[in-house]
């Protein structure tokens, strides 16, 4: 049996380049998913700064994460803006990469990271909708692929960063004052690291530490990553040489067809129908919309609200659910889960890059809902079991890995393409990433650690239930462009028939 059928790998072959460029820049984009978490006490101690000053580094990420996924929608008009905005993000990433060594206090620290977030947020939103223009109804498996490189960028950053990190805790060895010296894990936990309802800020900074004291070992791990990303934006300069599309070519013919050459819908004016939020909800272009094409946008927003704010959440907090009572791994075993959850994330993507040719993505997003809640109601059960929490993280990564790229193609597919439902649902699940981190952390600090797997079981229940009613809501939008006799949006249907 085939893996891929000979009609997707002719698609490939045609839109290699391309496609390859789109799949690297969210390389770029899982590469800065998962540094900071292992890298804060080294950061912290480089800006020295406190704990609660230093957790403001995550909400500057993801709230210009949020930001970014919104601004590029204003380059996607055509081609040449598309792939410059990529360029422009990607060789950022770089830069940030090389400058947070340099950052000598939070605010630096913030802004760079902040800088980082939107460039993120940029490429999440590009590279989705482009890639959904160039295949349209046979989507889906590439944009399953390309989220599989966000995992494969997640789990490289965490081997890069790991070799570097200080195992006796900067704070420490730099002249740092604590009430528990013996525990450096005691400023996350606490004076007793078992209770992580209590999390003092014990370290308190000394006056005689020098800057050359505070230099870690853990800049190496940065400019490491900052070599690593820099092929990407030579990728897409390489793209944009390939097409025509730079400067010195702007007389040449374009190697790519137009957009209505190419099949992209187009509204009465001749223009793509891919452009901005804000274009997304200009009157003009949503008047005669029925109630359920609206229903639908915000339908497919709220479950991956949900569902990105959980792996965000997941990949954050598991790690202190697993030290704390009553599980209470060792600080190292349980470093091992955040790195097990991210490797079945990857994992299960790359099989979903197969199973979404033979399966439609109705039935592949209930199995993976289902499947997670289960999983999660499984961790409920045997809650104070370490090595069902190793198994069931792993579950929880495979189940839930494909329903981003399901959604977005599932999504898109019934829109016919408009390109407003990819800006919609990318900002919607950044702002999920953003908020849900933030309420998992709040209710973890002041309910306990059970807190954590109760809110994701809950939130994900929810999740499954709005997709059901998605799928209610579909069957009616599907009736109303029947009813008319026209294509649901007044345009014509693209893609395979």
């Amino acid at each position: 049996m085939k893996l891929l059928d000979d009609h997707i790998v002719l698609l490939l072959r045609r839109n290699l380049q391309p496609t390859l460029t789109y799949w690297a820049a969210f390389f770029s984009f899982g590469l800065c998913m998962s540094f900071l978490g292992p890298t804060i006490l080294d950061l912290r101690c480089q800006t020295r700064s406190s704990l609660d000053q230093i957790t403001w580094v995550f909400f500057s990420q993801q709230l210009f994460l949020l930001v970014g996924s919104c601004l590029g929608g204003l380059f996607k008009k055509t081609l040449c803006s598309s792939l410059s905005a990529l360029f422009s993000s990607t060789l950022i990433i770089s830069l940030m990469f090389a400058a947070i060594p340099l950052c000598g206090n939070v605010v630096l620290l913030s802004v760079a990271v902040a800088v980082v977030g939107c460039a993120m947020g940029v490429i999440d939103t590009i590279a989705n909708l482009q890639l959904v223009n160039l295949y349209h109804r046979d989507s889906a498996v590439f944009l399953q692929a390309l989220h599989f490189f966000i995992g494969v960028g997640a789990l490289i950053s965490p081997l890069v960063v790991d070799p570097f990190l200080d195992e006796n805790n900067c704070t420490l060895s730099a002249g740092w004052s604590s009430s528990s010296p013996s525990d450096p894990d005691s400023e996350l936990f606490g004076s007793n690291s078992s209770d992580i309802t209590a999390s003092p800020d014990n370290y308190q900074y000394s006056d005689y530490i020098t800057d050359e004291l505070l230099i870690t070992r853990v800049s190496y791990a940065f400019w490491i990553m900052a070599l690593i990303n820099l092929p990407v934006p030579a990728a897409v300069l390489a793209l944009m040489y390939n097409q025509r599309l730079l400067p010195c070519f702007s007389h040449s013919p374009r190697l790519l067809d137009s957009s209505a050459q190419r099949g992209h819908p187009v509204d009465n004016h001749g223009n793509t129908c891919v452009g901005s939020l804000f274009a997304c909800c200009n009157p003009n272009n949503l008047r005669g919309r029925p109630a359920t094409f609206f229903i639908l946008h915000a339908l497919g927003g709220a479950i991956l609200f949900i569902t990105d704010g959980i792996i965000g959440s997941y990949a954050g907090f598991v790690y202190i659910y697993a030290v704390s009572p009553p599980v209470l791994m060792a600080n190292k075993v349980a470093g091992g889960l955040s790195s097990a959850f991210w490797a079945s994330v990857t994992m299960g993507r790359l099989i979903f890059i197969c199973v979404s040719i033979r399966y439609t993505a109705p039935k592949l997003l209930t199995f993976s809902l289902m499947g997670v809640v289960v999983v999660q109601l499984l961790l409920l059960i045997f809650y104070e079991s370490p090595a069902f929490l190793f198994i069931g993280t792993c579950l929880v990564g495979l189940c839930i890995s494909s329903v981003f790229p399901s959604l977005l193609a599932f999504t898109e597919d019934i829109l016919n393409y408009k390109g407003c439902a990819t800006t919609v649902l990318v900002a919607s699940a950044s702002t999920g990433e953003m908020v849900l981190q933030l309420l998992v952390g709040y209710l973890i600090h002041n309910h306990g650690s059970y807190t954590f797997l109760l809110s994701c079981t809950i939130s994900l229940f929810i999740g499954l239930c709005l997709f059901l009613l998605f799928l209610y809501v579909q069957h009616f939008h599907n009736n109303v462009g029947s009813s008319k006799n026209i294509p649901l949006e007044g345009m014509a249907t693209t893609g395979k028939p």
